[in-house]
């Protein structure tokens, strides 16, 4: 099959491109121009909120499957949909976990409630599912919406504050504190990029997902204390790590620009039930431990320093966090 992917070399959907040309299907990439397409795929260059770009870059390309992920506003959705309407099989939206309502009943479903009132990002995410939902159930159009929870990749060590950036790490493996939210005893779970690329690959061309809401996740849970250590392990850091617990309320006063990753999602439980993909999927199956996972992304980061994207304002705000809850209390 032909599958064309609305950013295909972030940090999940570069495993999820290179796992399907593996399968043999080829790859088309819609790219601004900023990022080194692979050569094995066949890159597209447009602006993806011009329709007009669009229409011409994609002139004359039929692809089988679209795979979006990178939606995040309507006014995308909509010139998808103008776009792609009776000429693909399937439309696969990469939606989040995090447009369930918080707190959440776990384990987590499909099934979950939605309206998360704590974060931007979930409720524009949320009315990107609704939206294409209607297109399904009006218009029939192959719809399939897949959420993820916290992903990550050799590109990033997945933390509380953000993943983006390896300044969590760096702090660790140079002995300074790092925080978590409240007791640090939340249980979590973090996915490898090249398990959820199973589980998304067997979705793909799969008429039986159609109309369809999937999550994909591993089945791993650790609590933030634990996913700290193992970080300060991977990168060598002092023993034992200093590892803060601050309320969630005391970060939020006091970063605000955190509120809604934290309190929108990482102060949340975060255990999950995969049974329907795994129905839909059988050989999808999450076999990268954390532990395994956290010591490839350090090593791969420290060999490419270019690509840590170390923050001095993260940095700072931790330290004027961690010391002002310190204060506090005495």
């Amino acid at each position: 099959m032909k599958i064309l992917f609305l950013g295909g070399t972030g940090n999940i959907s570069a495993e999820c491109a290179a796992l399907l040309h593996e399968r043999g299907h080829e790859i088309l990439v819609l790219t601004r121009g900023r990022t080194e397409i692979p050569s094995q795929y066949r890159a597209l260059r447009a602006d993806r909120l011009d329709l007009n770009s669009m229409r011409s870059a994609l002139r004359g390309v039929e692809a089988d499957v679209i795979i979006n992920f990178v939606g995040y506003d309507l006014p995308e959705l909509q010139i998808d949909f103008e776009m792609f309407r009776g000429k693909i099989q399937q439309y696969i939206f990469i939606s989040s976990v995090t447009v369930c309502a918080k707190p959440p009943k776990v384990p987590i479903t499909e099934e979950n409630p939605l309206g998360n009132v704590w974060w931007d990002y979930a409720r524009k995410k949320e009315a990107c599912e609704k939206w294409l939902g209607e297109r399904y159930e009006r218009e029939q159009f192959p719809v399939t919406i897949v959420r993820p929870s916290h992903t990550y990749s050799k590109r990033l060590v997945p933390n509380p504050i953000s993943s983006a950036s390896f300044t969590y790490a760096s702090r660790l493996e140079h002995g300074k504190p790092v925080l978590v939210p409240d007791d640090g005893e939340n249980p979590w779970t973090l996915t490898a990029a090249s398990d959820f690329a199973v589980g998304l690959a067997g979705l793909v061309g799969n008429s039986k997902a159609l109309g369809e809401v999937f999550q994909i996740t591993s089945d791993e849970v650790l609590t933030w204390n634990q996913i700290a250590a193992e970080i300060n392990d991977a990168v060598a850091g002092p023993s034992p790590p200093q590892i803060v617990g601050v309320p969630t309320d005391f970060i939020c006063q006091l970063a605000p620009q955190w509120a809604g990753n934290i309190k929108g999602d990482k102060a949340h439980p975060g255990v999950f039930d995969n049974s329907k993909t795994k129905r839909f999927v059988p050989e999808f199956k999450c076999r990268k431990a954390f532990r395994e996972g956290v010591r490839e992304s350090v090593a791969w980061l420290r060999a490419h320093p270019e690509i840590q994207n170390l923050s001095p304002q993260i940095d700072a705000t931790m330290d004027a966090v961690i010391e002002a809850w310190r204060a506090s209390r005495g």
